[in-house]
């Protein structure tokens, strides 16, 4: 496989690349479970792995509207990198979503 485009600035590998490739495929094609499985595999492998985290993320909120879920993983994205506005703003748009009692 060629490098990826975009900078690589997680040090992904060849193969982590790919599976992201296939998660976002998968998504764009609405299997979403085959999107959630490949993603969480690789969640499992590197919980603080930020393109999985991000992915996994925005499944939720967007075609799962879990967004609590979408909420939990991009905390956790902010965890560690905390200046991460793409995190931040997305995070903030999925908590106007929630009612609090």
């Amino acid at each position: 496989m060629g490098t990826p485009s975009w900078k690589n600035i997680y040090r992904l590998t060849d193969a982590q690349v790919t599976q992201l490739d296939e998660a976002e495929e998968a998504m764009e094609m609405m299997e979403i479970n085959k999107a959630e499985k490949i993603l969480l595999s690789m969640f499992n492998e590197n919980p603080k792995c930020v393109p999985v985290l991000n992915n996994l993320a925005h499944m939720n909120g967007r075609y799962l509207s879990d967004f609590e879920k979408a909420i939990e993983y991009y905390d956790l994205v902010l965890d560690i990198e905390p200046d991460n506005a793409w995190a931040r703003d997305e995070r903030r748009r999925y908590q106007r979503y929630i009612t609090y009692d």
